[in-house]
């Protein structure tokens, strides 16, 4: 039999503030004290650090001498590079490896039941996990660990909280990648990207702005 290894204890902690941050605990501009937090989750200041310092490298709170740590106040860039980035990662998998299309539809399914059951979390999980599998089925571990450093899901609940942007949930938009990969279309990598960028702030800033009258 195979050891139990317990997740480390920062990772833990960053979980709970990742999740203090997706349920809107602390909100933009609000400090996270090292010493409250360790008190709250009953442990000593040093993990807690750790953790704080990796969400720092997720550009998702800020930290300095003085002031300590607190929440970034988020702009629509911030997460426009952010889709960016998963966008090229994601195009870049296909092109190594296509993902098994019975797998996608497992996640296709889950997407339309979470739909059905009106839970946002859920249909945040379950679009998360169908976008897992392209990239897992690369085979490529560096690029998978590089998407998955990227906090996919949380930049996902921030992007719709604060700026209202369509959730990538949305089953019926991820109905024709599902297609182009049954069809082993040449140009599903494009789609795919188009698809992951359709849903960043800036494209929502682009479809709400007035038309021209020329």
């Amino acid at each position: 039999m195979k050891p139990v290894v317990r997740s480390p204890l920062r990772d833990q902690i960053r979980q709970a503030v990742l999740d203090g941050l997706v349920d809107g605990r602390w909100g933009p501009g609000d400090a996270l004290v090292e010493r409250r937090l360790a008190a709250e989750l009953g442990v000593s200041q040093a993990p807690v650090r750790e953790a704080l310092r990796e969400l720092v490298a997720l550009r998702l709170i800020e930290s300095s001498p003085n002031k300590g740590a607190r929440v970034r106040r988020l702009t629509e860039t911030d997460l426009h590079e952010v889709f960016e980035v998963r966008a090229g990662l994601e195009e870049t998998a296909v092109r190594l490896r296509r993902p098994s299309v019975a797998a996608l539809r497992v996640h296709l399914t889950g997407l339309y039941a979470a739909a059905a059951a009106d839970s946002l979390i859920d249909q945040v999980r379950h679009g998360v996990a169908f976008h897992r599998e392209i990239v897992r089925a690369s085979g490529n571990d560096v690029l998978l660990s590089v998407w998955e450093s990227l906090g996919i899901e949380v930049w996902t609940h921030l992007s719709i909280r604060l700026f209202r942007t369509r959730a990538v949930e949305n089953a019926a938009d991820h109905e024709p990648l599902v297609a182009a990969f049954e069809r082993d279309d040449p140009h599903v990598g494009v789609l795919l990207r188009e698809h992951i960028l359709g849903y960043s702030p800036a494209a929502r800033g682009k479809e709400q702005a007035p038309r021209s009258s020329s």
